[in-house]
Parts: C-alpha cells; sequence; structure tokens
C-alpha cells in the first residue's frame, strides 16, 4: 500500500504543467545526500483511488499534471493511480512520476505516464539541473521515451517547456529502460 506524506502545488518538476507533486514514502532507496530523507519511512496517509480522488476534486481545474514522487517500494500501484488519473479525468491531466529506480520497472510501462524522471540521487553527479547527472526526464511521445532532461539545465532555467524545442529520441537508452 502507497502512503503520502504530503502534496502541494509545483511548476519546476514538470515544467511548462502546473503539478499536483504528491510526496509518497517507504523510499527503499536511501540515497546518500538525499533532500527528503523523511520519505524514507512508512508513514502517512493512504494513498489509494478514493485520497487521489478527494484530491483531483480539490484541485479542480487550477492543475495539469499530477506528479507522483516516489512510490518505488510499489511501482505497480504508482501506474493503477495513474491510469486512475487519466481514467477519472479523460485524460485531462497528464501523469508524472519520479522514480529513484536505477531502471524503468520491467512489469510497468511508460506509455501509462506522460512523463517519467528515472534515477537515483548520486551526490557526485548531481540533480536533474545538474549536466552531470545520471538522473533522466524523460516525456512520452507516441510510446517512445523522449529525453528532456536539458529542460533542467540553466540554460533552460525557467523551466519553459517548448514543443519547438528539438526532440532527441534517446533509442539506444530504452533498452536500459525495459
Amino acid at each position: 500500500m502507497l502512503r503520502f506524506l504530503s502534496y502541494d502545488i509545483v511548476f519546476q518538476e514538470v515544467p511548462g504543467e502546473v503539478s499536483l507533486a504528491i510526496n509518497i514514502s517507504n523510499c527503499p532507496h536511501r540515497c546518500k545526500g538525499c533532500h527528503s530523507p523523511h520519505l524514507q519511512e512508512d508513514k502517512g496517509e493512504c494513498l489509494d483511488r478514493k485520497a487521489l480522488g478527494t484530491l483531483l476534486t480539490s484541485y479542480g481545474e487550477a492543475l495539469t499534471c499530477i506528479c507522483f514522487m516516489g512510490g518505488d517500494a510499489d511501482p505497480k500501484s504508482v501506474e493503477s493511480l495513474a491510469l486512475f488519473v487519466r481514467e477519472s479525468t479523460q485524460g485531462r491531466l497528464k501523469t508524472a512520476w519520479y522514480s529513484g529506480r536505477a531502471q524503468f520497472p520491467h512489469d510497468c510501462s511508460p506509455e501509462s505516464f506522460d512523463y517519467v524522471k528515472i534515477g537515483p540521487y548520486i551526490e557526485a553527479l548531481g540533480g536533474l539541473d545538474a549536466p552531470t547527472s545520471n538522473q533522466r526526464f524523460y516525456q512520452v511521445k507516441e510510446g517512445r521515451l523522449v529525453d528532456r532532461t536539458e529542460l533542467f539545465h540553466s540554460k533552460f532555467s525557467t523551466n519553459t517547456y517548448s514543443p519547438s524545442l528539438p526532440n532527441r529520441s534517446q533509442e539506444a537508452l530504452r533498452p536500459a529502460l525495459t
């Protein structure tokens, strides 16, 4: 069962979207230098369809995306909730998943999400905003993972998504994600 400790409306986690970021507890990774060590404990409120439905109703039309921050201990439940969001909003809301896993889970489909961040935090390499980061941010388009990590780098510091920016397909990385 997924549990969440908090949620907030955010603008940087998914460039170009107004996202409700839901902070899911019970993170199994224990990354050195983690910015959210309080999410390592299994505590908080149950995150199920009922709780998520209440959040969706509360925020109405103010959102464009739901961003699941964590949930790596139970990826199938994260995927199920992402599909619930898509279904219950008739596709109006996009979904994103910030995962600390090194690879996308084999038993989940990237197509269940509109955006996916993959990669544990490695202190020496930095977060998504560091050009040296091992973490990657993908947009899922037409069944393909399109690397959009550059949106977090300093020359794109406004975190504004523009469809006119070049789409660089990362076919070489796809086998590592399956």
